[in-house]
Parts: C-alpha cells; sequence; structure tokens
C-alpha cells in the first residue's frame, strides 16, 4: 500500500508541474522569459523638414521603416522614405499593422499600412452622417475590432460618434451622445479623451464647454461621462473635482497617448492646471469601479510644466514627456524644453531620463508620439531633437533602468515620431 501510495503520488506531482509549465508559457508575465515565437514588429519613424509637424502645420513630413533601432548606421532621409504630409496627417490611429485615420482629404475613414516604401489604402469607409474633421477626434477600442469614433460636430455644440468594424471598415452604428447643455457655454471642446474598461465594460469620455471656439473661456472643471458601448447611452455625467484641463483635447491621442490603464484597470489620464506662473502638469485617477477622479491625487509629483505623453510600462512605472516652463528657455512647439522621466506611482517620485550619469538635454517638438514601448522586449525607445546635436534614438532597459544609445538620425531633420507595428 505505501508503495501504490508513492507511486500515486509522484503521478500528482508529475501532472502538477505539467500544469503550471503550460500555464506559464500563457502568461504575460515579463519575468516569465521571452515569447517562443513573437509577433514580428518594425518601426514606423517620422521626421520634419524646416520645423516641427502636427497639428495640421504644412511642412515636409518624411516616413522610414526600420526593424530594428538599435546603434548602427545613420538613418537618413535623403533620397529614402515616403513623403505623406499632402495626403494623411501624423494625427493616426494605430493598433496591431495598421494605421487608421481621416486623411487630409477628409469625407471618409481610411484603414493604412505603410508597406514597400509606400502608404497603402488597405480599406475605405466613406462618412454617413456624422462627418469627421481630420485631426480632430479621438478613439476608444471596445475590442480587437470595434473602434468608437467620437468628437464635436461641425457647429461644436454637440458631440458625434461612430463605431467601425476594423476588419472591413463598416461602420456599426452612429449618433449623437446625450451630455447636457451648460449654461453659459456654447462650445464642447474639439475632441475631448476617451477610454474603455474592460473590467466592467465601460467607455469614458472626457470633455469640457467653452464660451466660443477661439480665445474663448473654459469651464474650469471637465466632465467625465460613463457610456454604455454597447448602446452608447450615457449612465453618468461627472464633475472632475480638482480644477484643470486634459492634455491634448484637440486631438483626442491621435498625436500622443495621455491616458492608460493599469493592472488592476484603474484608469490615469494626462491633465494641467494653470498655477504657479505655468501649466502644472497632473496625473489623475478613476480607480477601479469608480467613475469619477479620486479627489486630490496627483501622480505626477515635482511638476515644473505641462505634462505630454504617458505610456504604462508596469508594475507602477510610467513613461513620462513633459515641457519645462521656465520662461527664460520658452515655451514654443520649437523650442528646446521637454524632456523624458519615468514616475514610479509607488512611491510617487519621478526620475528624469539620463544618459552616462548626466541628463539627456531638452528637447524640442511637443505634440507626437516620440517614444515607443516594446513589451516583449521590456524597453522603451525614444527620441530627442537636442540643440548642439543631430537627433538620437535612445533606449531605455525598464528591468534594469539602463540607457543606451540607440541609431541616429542624419542632420538637418527634425526627429517627430516613433509608432511601433506588427510585419
Amino acid at each position: 500500500m505505501k508503495k501504490l501510495s508513492f507511486l500515486h503520488s509522484a503521478m500528482v506531482a508529475l501532472m502538477l508541474a505539467a500544469a503550471f509549465t503550460s500555464c506559464s508559457k500563457d502568461n504575460d508575465d515579463p519575468q516569465a522569459g521571452p515569447e517562443p515565437n513573437p509577433t514580428p514588429v518594425h518601426y514606423d519613424l517620422t521626421v520634419t523638414v524646416k520645423q516641427h509637424g502636427g497639428m495640421g502645420r504644412d511642412v515636409t513630413t518624411i516616413l522610414q521603416t526600420r526593424s530594428t533601432l538599435s546603434e548602427g548606421d545613420v538613418l537618413d532621409y535623403k533620397n529614402a522614405g515616403t513623403e505623406i504630409n499632402a495626403d494623411y496627417t501624423l494625427e493616426t490611429i494605430v493598433k496591431g499593422k495598421y494605421y487608421y485615420q481621416v486623411p487630409v482629404a477628409g469625407r471618409q475613414f481610411v484603414k493604412l499600412q505603410y508597406v514597400n516604401g509606400a502608404m497603402t489604402v488597405v480599406q475605405a469607409q466613406p462618412f454617413k452622417d456624422n462627418t469627421f474633421s481630420p485631426r480632430n477626434y479621438t478613439h476608444a477600442w471596445i475590442n480587437d475590432n470595434t473602434l468608437v469614433i467620437m468628437a464635436a460636430n461641425g457647429d461644436l455644440n454637440k458631440v458625434i460618434w461612430t463605431k467601425l468594424n476594423t476588419d472591413d471598415m463598416t461602420i456599426i452604428a452612429e449618433g449623437e451622445l446625450a451630455i447636457p447643455a451648460q449654461q453659459g457655454f456654447t462650445v464642447v471642446t474639439t475632441s475631448g479623451i476617451a477610454g474603455y474598461r474592460k473590467a466592467d465594460n465601460k467607455l469614458f469620455y472626457c470633455y469640457y464647454w467653452k464660451t466660443k471656439k477661439r480665445n474663448g473661456v473654459n469651464e474650469e472643471k471637465f466632465h467625465v461621462a460613463t457610456i454604455n458601448p454597447e448602446t452608447m447611452a450615457v449612465e453618468q455625467n461627472n464633475v472632475c473635482p480638482m480644477k484643470s484641463e486634459t492634455a491634448a483635447t484637440a486631438y483626442g491621442e491621435l498625436l500622443q497617448q495621455t491616458l492608460f490603464f493599469d493592472e488592476n484597470d484603474n484608469m490615469y489620464l494626462a491633465c494641467f492646471t494653470d498655477a504657479n506662473n505655468m501649466e502644472e502638469g497632473k496625473l489623475f485617477r478613476i480607480k477601479k469601479g469608480e467613475f469619477n477622479f479620486e479627489d486630490g491625487y496627483n501622480g505626477f509629483p515635482n511638476s515644473d510644466g505641462k505634462l505630454l505623453t504617458v505610456q504604462y510600462l508596469g508594475n507602477g512605472k510610467v513613461f513620462a514627456y513633459s515641457r519645462h516652463d521656465d520662461s527664460t528657455l520658452g515655451t514654443g512647439i520649437d523650442d528646446y524644453v521637454h524632456y523624458y522621466s519615468v514616475i514610479d506611482l509607488n512611491n510617487n517620485t519621478r526620475t528624469r531620463m539620463q544618459f552616462n550619469g548626466q541628463d539627456i538635454p531638452y528637447s524640442s517638438g511637443r505634440f507626437s508620439q516620440r517614444s515607443v514601448f516594446n513589451s516583449k522586449e521590456n524597453k522603451v525607445y525614444f527620441g530627442v531633437n537636442t540643440k548642439n546635436a543631430q537627433p538620437q534614438i535612445y533606449i531605455y532597459d525598464v528591468a534594469t533602468g539602463n540607457v543606451t544609445e540607440g541609431i541616429k538620425v542624419a542632420e538637418g531633420y527634425f526627429f517627430e515620431q516613433i509608432r511601433l507595428l506588427e510585419d
């Protein structure tokens, strides 16, 4: 009997070990090691000529692809790459292999792929009742192939939405968001910011009203609407408890990431407040299961200016791009006042990116995604356009904290954007 019991125990142990081994291959834990067959990816890098782009600036905009950004040859755009500004915008949505956007000509949604040195339309869907302007809309993914586009209408007094099936770009449904008018305010913000919380299947839309389109007075506190993504019905319409404005509301995350969810499905949003003679960056949070921002919470410590881009790296770490609002340096798009840091949400600290023990110099350029997080490698690739050197890509190893040099960009160009796409 003892012999049979031993054999039985050994078999159970082997079965449990096999089960745990099988489970470890399926999880997304970076400590579990690299995927056996990771999806191949590449990097699309964009530069501009004469000045930085985005926001409808009419500048030469050149796109080029690289399979790696590690140190090597200089990335030159002379007689290489594709000029895209005439037909397509830097303001775009990226997922998997594709770009999605309203092109310069308007009139439709397009699904694009940059292959063989050319931007190619994979599928196009003409507008139906709701029409959207290039650059001015926000979006959220409800699942892998359902995309919701939202923006103010042409008169800027309503918020319209369109739901797309991105497999074939067909319009699933469209309509108008039922948000209440605000007395004394006539214009709603151009795009707003949207985010989808998977835990309870809720769509959030952050927006505010203004007294007029240009140079108007904003509401002191923005709104956050909770929406049923299936019916697009507004279930709650709360007001953020802190006086502030959301970052990039005109471009709705088409140029840079300003919203993310952590492992626990807490939602974070980059904001700012006019205080201390600057646009003081803030990082607000809606906890899982809640429907408004947490009063008094700010995850962006020691702010010295506007918070522009946030990317979640896991384990409470956030990669941030922000502006130093020093009056002696200027605060313009082309001024050298922008820099990268890593926020530790667990310790409420922020550390500026360094290379060889020195702060990486300030960069020019603001409204664009200048960094990407390759989660399979656990590395961040970020670009700088410094005053006294040619543009440079750096590589931040999240696990070790080390920063190394990546590929350089030839002189004469303004580094603008990195996008990570699947092959």
